[in-house]
């Protein structure tokens, strides 16, 4: 027996029915952001959602199922994130000035995203089992990186260690913007990220 994914669930829906769903994800998106997983209830979901238990269960079983929800739709982002990587990195102006337009998508995808990946942060400090999908997602976004930059061999850089080291870097900072704890313009923070990757690995 077959389960049907949550993209399966939602080409399936009318109109209506795929707006509903979307109103439960973001309110889901709002109470795992405010409270934290692991705190979250269905009752704050229906309550922002402004809808009743029976409908929220019409379109997840729980709360795991509408974070899972979650998780699909930023993987997909995240999936897109790393094919648009230029296939080959090179310390010059056009290569700099790729890498730069690319950590530009890194971070956009983390405006939007950045609830759902702080939720698999405290997946992960909490041995959660969807703490894996977060990791397996950020381990893709740096072997991506690997695969295309050229790395100096006098550095002795083991590129996958070096690039992992960097995208966690990137989540951080981006986190800190995103969450106010660092006062700095949006292209500032990009502009520094894709300087310290093109200086650390180019260079």
């Amino acid at each position: 027996m077959t389960t049907a994914t949550p993209g399966d669930t939602e080409r399936r829906l009318r109109p209506r029915g795929q707006r509903t769903r979307a109103r439960l994800l973001d309110a889901g998106l709002e109470v795992f952001t405010q409270k934290g997983f692991h705190a979250a209830r269905v009752d704050d979901i229906v309550k922002v959602a402004s809808t009743s238990h029976g409908t929220f269960y019409l379109y997840f079983t729980s709360k795991e199922g509408l974070f899972e929800a979650l998780v699909e739709e930023a993987a997909g982002d995240m999936s897109v994130l790393i094919d648009s990587l230029p296939t080959r990195i090179r310390n010059d102006d056009l290569g700099r000035a790729a890498l730069r337009a690319w950590v530009g998508q890194f971070a956009d995808l983390y405006s939007r995203s950045g609830g759902t990946l702080r939720v698999w942060a405290e997946a992960e400090l909490s041995g959660d089992r969807m703490a894996g999908i977060g990791d397996d997602l950020m381990g893709s976004l740096a072997a991506a990186l690997a695969s295309r930059v050229t790395i100096p061999r006098r550095t002795g850089l083991d590129p996958a260690m070096a690039t992992l080291a960097l995208i966690a870097m990137c989540e951080r900072l981006l986190y800190y913007g995103m969450t106010g704890q660092l006062k700095a313009d949006h292209d500032v923070i990009v502009d520094t990220l894709a300087d310290i990757i093109a200086d650390a690995i180019l260079s």
